[in-house]
């Protein structure tokens, strides 16, 4: 045979069809959108929030301590059986009394505790920025993941029409008796492979989009490729430093190594006097039953008052006070211990990020020869084929060569943005303020919350009802495996 067959040109016309990473369609989802529409309606990025303004009411309820306390107890009495000696004993009695406490000193124990409780704050400002960039980097992943195996999918749909093409051309010289039984075989069997692997991408492509559904709350539509990254470090010294001054993880364990020694401080005030002022009245009326047959002799309601100062000295408690010193101690101790295991990991985490990074991109030029290599190779292996010089299973190896090349091509893209997106999540410089994102309106803040409440002393004041502020996913359909037309990497 001196030519190729239409239908195999037809085939490898058809390998122009296929990835992701090249191409950006006219209209389809960028990666911006999906990080606002994740940033907006994401129900962990929610709960994280909550959670924040949850803990925000700690500090109030710590002041709260330090803050006078006013109590009013209103008592009716119906006596059921006087005493046989009593002639005036009251047949019944209301009693409303006023307490009034305003506490002075306690040891510092109010102190260190609101301290404790504004450093726990901060903390937990800083677990959110660590929720939000976390939830970034899933997201970028599910982006990538979906336009890798959308371009997997193309790639093996292409390699089963070419194979298909080939056995039909195969098996057409093995009828003029051009081939054997044997080279019929070999196609027919890089066929059955084949469909299997597309089965299995297919399969792969509805997972992806289905994690991305999970994380952004809506279908993946045509999406674009990825703008480049902002910020990546020129060596991994230089990363080390961003994240051991910005990374939130590190914040969030040293600001609660700084809370934990404010509640050692606390813990030791139980050991020491306390001191309050007091006031109370008192108002009382025997509705005319106090005094019996001569009750007009008696005033039926009475008032009193009462002001002083109370000091309490803590003599002995058993070591409770001591014990409790030393338990904040502890967890002190273990807090800071927590401060080096979180820049221990984050210094491995970004070495070994900075180096899958740099790998990755060595990969890509690789690749990008390697598929370069495999088309001329295989295009030489056809024109050899067709002149009798080499046999089916050159080309059909050739053939997966070129899949190959091309697949790592692919996952390499997806490897080398993932690992630096991953990158700027661990220096810090991976969330919504750094993204720019545009997401309807002003980014949440976080300390508005915790300043709204800091000073609040209203015991009635509440905030509205409790609802879910996320997206359900229930209504979206099923994904599919349906891709439409891509380019091929290295086209």
């Amino acid at each position: 045979m001196t030519a190729r067959p239409a239908s195999l040109k037809l085939a490898a016309t058809a390998s122009l069809l296929a990835l992701t990473a090249l191409a950006a369609p006219a209209h389809a989802d960028d990666l911006r959108e999906a990080l606002a529409a994740a940033y907006n309606t994401n129900p962990s990025l929610e709960n994280a929030r909550a959670t924040k303004r949850a803990n925000d009411e700690n500090v109030p309820i710590a002041r709260a301590q330090g803050l006078p306390t006013l109590d009013v107890t209103a008592t009716h009495i119906e006596f059921l059986r006087q005493s046989a000696n009593s002639f005036t004993a009251p047949e019944r009695n209301l009693g409303v009394t006023a307490a009034l406490v305003m506490p002075i000193y306690s040891g510092g124990a109010v102190r260190n505790n609101i301290a404790a409780a504004k450093e726990r704050v901060e903390a937990n400002e800083a677990d959110l920025r660590n929720v939000e960039s976390s939830l970034f980097a899933q997201v970028v992943a599910a982006y990538m993941d979906v336009l890798r195996t959308e371009a997997l999918v193309a790639l093996a749909t292409n390699q089963v029409q070419v194979l298909r093409t080939n056995l039909e051309a195969t098996s057409d010289r093995f009828q003029i008796g051009d081939l054997t039984i044997t080279d019929v075989a070999q196609s027919r069997s890089r066929l059955a492979l084949a469909e299997g692997d597309l089965q299995t991408a297919e399969a792969n492509l509805i997972n992806a989009r289905e994690t991305y559904i999970r994380l952004v709350g809506q279908a993946p539509g045509e999406l674009e490729a990825p703008p480049p990254l902002p910020g990546l470090p020129d060596t991994v010294g230089q990363a080390i430093v961003t994240a051991l001054e910005n990374n939130p993880a590190l914040d969030a364990a040293r600001q609660r190594a700084e809370a934990a020694g404010f509640d050692t401080k606390a813990a030791g005030a139980g050991r020491l006097p306390t001191v309050s002022l007091f006031s109370n009245g008192q108002y009382s009326d025997f509705y005319g039953t106090l005094g019996g047959p001569v009750a007009a002799q008696f005033a039926q309601s009475e008032k009193t008052a009462n002001a002083g100062v109370r000091i309490t000295i803590p003599i002995f408690q058993g070591g409770l006070p001591a014990a409790r010193q030393r338990q904040a101690g502890a967890r002190e101790s273990a807090a800071l211990e927590d401060v080096i295991l979180n820049e221990r990991q984050i210094i491995a985490d970004t070495r070994a990020t900075y180096a899958a990074w740099q790998a990755a991109n060595g990969v890509i030029k690789s690749a990008q020869a390697a598929v370069e290599a495999a088309e001329l190779s295989l295009e030489g292996l056809r024109a050899e084929n067709s002149i009798g010089n080499r046999q089916i299973l050159d080309v059909l190896n050739g053939e997966q060569e070129l899949v190959q090349a091309r697949a790592q091509l692919v996952t390499a893209r997806r490897n080398a943005y993932v690992a630096g997106f991953n990158l700027l999540v661990l220096m810090g410089k991976a969330e919504a303020r750094d993204l720019n994102l545009d997401v309807g309106g002003p980014l949440y803040d976080p300390t508005i919350n915790s300043e709204r409440v800091s000073s609040k002393m209203n015991d009635w004041d509440r905030d509205p009802e409790p609802a879910a502020k996320s997206t359900r996913t229930v209504d979206i359909p099923p994904a599919t495996a349906t891709i439409g037309p891509q380019l091929l990497p290295g086209e």
